[in-house]
């Protein structure tokens, strides 16, 4: 059989069925893999730093001014719009087939497209707020105030709402993610290689019926999947959504 039809199959004998997603996800939309980016040298500090350390808790207090032209010109895309696959996981929650979303990402793509229960294991970009006395900000505040944006309440320092390196997981969302996993039918990991720790543990807590992953290498996940499809999540996950009920 098809592979998408097999997954069109599979999703329309589900009603709690969970997407768990990664870069992969976001890259049809233009925004790279952020772990495939190369070393950038910083001219005011004559230092080269890997992505990781210039999107630490640590470059964030010490580099401050860096920190955010850095995440301004490299973490942000204004312009990535949500793809065909991010569409076709709304319809999916419109039908009652998908119960939840779990992503790593953190472009917010999921909410722009009409999905309404997302679990954001990394955070958002389309948030900010106050490090002093926690006011809430928006992410055109963070974008448009520079170089280093403070709170109009308290002159703190309003930073993304984002994970950074060194930093842990929402406790809440974490375990939210971990629930939806646990009880669902269906569980699609799409878009990520599962090496991020600890959320790609978090697939290690699926006992339903059907395991798919949809990703263009290997993951840990394949060797217990029922269905593993090679092409692009989001040309898959429209043509899917089409063939169900036909």
């Amino acid at each position: 059989m098809n592979k998408i039809k097999k997954l069109a199959e599979i999703l329309s004998q589900s009603n709690r069925a969970v997407f768990f997603g990664g870069a992969g996800m976001s890259t049809e939309s233009g925004i790279p893999d952020f772990r495939s980016a190369n070393g950038i040298y910083n001219q005011r500090l004559h230092k080269n730093f890997r992505p990781e350390e210039m999107a630490s808790h640590t470059f964030f207090m010490n580099y401050p001014e860096d920190f955010f032209e850095f995440y301004r010109t490299r973490i942000v895309y204004l312009d990535a719009k949500p793809n065909a696959g991010h569409i076709a996981l709304a319809e999916l929650e419109r039908r009652n087939i998908l119960a939840a979303i779990v992503t790593q990402n953190i472009d917010g793509l999921h909410q722009a497209a009409g999905s309404k229960t997302v679990y954001e294991l990394h955070g958002s970009v389309r948030r900010g707020f106050c490090i002093k006395c926690g006011e809430n900000y928006d992410m055109n505040y963070i974008m448009e105030n520079k170089p280093v944006p403070h709170c109009a309440k308290c002159g703190g320092i309003v930073r993304p709402d984002v994970v950074l390196y060194e930093e842990s997981l929402n406790y809440n969302i974490v375990r939210a993610s971990r629930r939806a996993i646990m009880e669902a039918d269906t569980l699609i990991v799409g878009g990520t290689s599962l090496v991020v720790y600890p959320a790609a543990g978090l697939v290690d807590y699926f006992n339903g019926e059907y395991l798919i992953v949809i990703n263009k290498s290997e993951t840990r996940a394949d060797r217990e999947a029922e269905l593993i499809i090679r092409e692009n999540i989001g040309e898959t996950l429209s043509k899917a959504v089409e063939l169900i009920g036909q």
